[in-house]
């Protein structure tokens, strides 16, 4: 099914269209200073496309509820517990509702906790429920932060990864994230990269300028003209809008924002007892002044922090039976099995080694695997084993733990890429191809994998030549083996001697 949707008229008055289907493929970027339309831009995309897909809607000030009216969204109240919020995306999800995650009524911190919960819900929805939606995010830099502000480590972590997950791995799950930010800059750039279509709208700052201009492909003289762009003027480029820059005026909307943009209106006329009017309390007024309490306490002077951990004692809490340790074999086995599971994924080749390490801790704890997991350090050389494909069988192979000590010597992420060759040399196998060579290295990029074997060779690591047919052949010094000749066509990018 392809679908098409009206976002305004480009030059000429000629319909600027958005096709929906590769929107949900691609992602959307959103940037704009204040006043420069970008809610309106989300307004006409989300009232056009109301009737064809399923709408998630992240809206930190109350701006997109009045879509309910209109369009049936339903609104989720913000201040239910983290835990609820999970559970209310997962029915989202599995009865394709729109709804507006509504956060007016907290506090930063808040609502990066709640926005965190509830794209979890979602991103954590089974399977069977990965039908196609777009999650709007407006004010995106307020919950992917480019840099640490004044709430806690641990909203912010928790804030950023949620959007980490819904650009870089929603796409297998159905969720296209569509984020705007006031300014690029304030946005987290792992973020902010996984959008391939765009619309830039007014922006001032020397900064957001040069990135904007960056993403669109344009030179810096053309960067200028973002100061000149009227309110709901965007530049769009991307596959489900234009393959080049395209300037687009976006058209009117049938709802509008609860607020709206400040008028001005004229003042009272002066009266005489204004100063008695302002100090003295009113008939209906109350006496005492009853501050809103705050949804979460703030934190405490380091004095009193101090005063409380050396004053607190721990409440009895009734003795609860641990699980049974899980065999060494079985828990080998399960870690090995869940390894193998995260590298199946086809994007595990464009996640950071980090973002894996996370992933690899998170379902061990589903699994229940006891024990202290493995370290970070750890994680990666297991990682490398894996990526090289060794199984008991390799690594009983003589030669595989002297192959084992020669990779740990190497940078840590070229020793999967190593122990791939160490093992296709030891077993007397063909030269790895190119596919195989890039998955051992952990990227999509043969000619960045071929270039990695070349800094090998300079290091003495391996050997790379050609037969009499031009085949490759990667030979171990140190362990006196070498591959058989692989594929001819295979390293064509590699200097090899004959």
């Amino acid at each position: 099914m392809s679908a098409g949707i009206e976002l305004g008229s480009a030059a000429g008055g000629v319909p600027a269209l958005m096709d929906l289907t590769e929107l949900l493929a691609t992602r959307l970027l959103v940037q704009g200073n204040s006043g420069s339309g970008k809610s309106h831009l989300l307004r006409r995309l989300l009232e056009q496309s109301a009737g064809l897909v399923q709408q998630v809607v992240i809206d930190p000030e109350g701006d997109f509820v009045t879509l309910g009216d209109a369009y049936g969204h339903v609104v989720v109240d913000a201040e239910a517990s983290e835990a609820e919020l999970q559970r209310i995306a997962a029915r989202v999800r599995q009865h394709r509702v729109s709804v507006v995650l509504s956060l007016e009524s907290l506090d930063a911190e808040d609502q990066m906790r709640a926005a965190a919960s509830f794209l979890g819900g979602l991103f954590d929805a089974d399977r069977e429920f990965w039908y196609p939606a777009l999650v709007v995010v407006d004010e995106a830099q307020l919950f992917a932060p480019a840099a640490a502000g004044e709430v806690s480590d641990e909203a912010r972590r928790l804030s950023l990864g949620a959007m980490t997950n819904l650009m870089c791995r929603g796409r297998k799950r159905g969720l296209a994230g569509i984020i705007a930010t006031q300014r690029l800059a304030k946005l987290a750039k792992n973020v902010a990269a996984e959008a391939s279509n765009f619309l830039m709208g007014r922006t001032f700052l020397d900064i957001d300028m040069a990135r904007a201009a960056d993403l669109l492909g344009m030179d810096r003289r053309q960067a200028e003209t973002f100061r000149d762009l009227e309110r709901g003027h965007f530049v769009a480029l991307g596959p489900a809008v234009s393959k080049r820059p395209l300037p687009i005026r976006i058209g009117p909307v049938q709802t509008s924002s609860r607020s709206g943009s400040p008028k001005l209106v004229p003042l009272p006329e002066p009266v005489p007892d204004a100063r008695e009017l302002i100090f003295t309390r009113g008939e209906n007024e109350p006496v005492d002044f009853v501050p809103r309490p705050s949804p979460r306490p703030r934190a405490s002077a380091p004095t009193d922090v101090l005063v409380q951990l050396a004053n607190y004692r721990p409440a009895a809490r009734p003795e609860i039976p641990e699980e049974p340790a899980m065999p060494p074999e079985e828990r080998e086995a399960a870690m090995a099995a869940i390894l193998a599971e995260i590298l199946a994924d086809s994007d595990a080749a464009s996640c950071t080694t980090a973002t894996l390490y996370q992933d690899f801790t998170v379902r061990c704890r589903i699994r229940r695997v006891g024990g202290a997991l493995p370290s970070l350090p750890e994680f990666k050389r297991r990682l490398a084993v894996a990526r090289a494909g060794v199984g008991p069988d390799v690594s009983s192979m003589p030669g595989w733990e002297e192959a084992e000590a020669l990779a740990a010597g190497l940078p840590e992420d070229l020793a999967g890429l190593f122990l791939l060759v160490a093992r296709a040399a030891l077993e007397g196998a063909p030269c790895p191809t190119d596919r195989e060579l890039a998955a051992a290295y952990g990227t999509s990029s043969a000619g960045r994998a071929r270039r990695m074997l070349s800094y090998l060779e300079e290091r003495g690591a391996i050997v790379l030549r050609r037969d009499l047919r031009g085949a490759p052949i990667i030979a171990i010094p140190a362990l006196g083996a070498e591959t058989r000749p692989g594929e001819p066509e295979l390293g064509a990018g590699l200097k090899m001697r004959r």
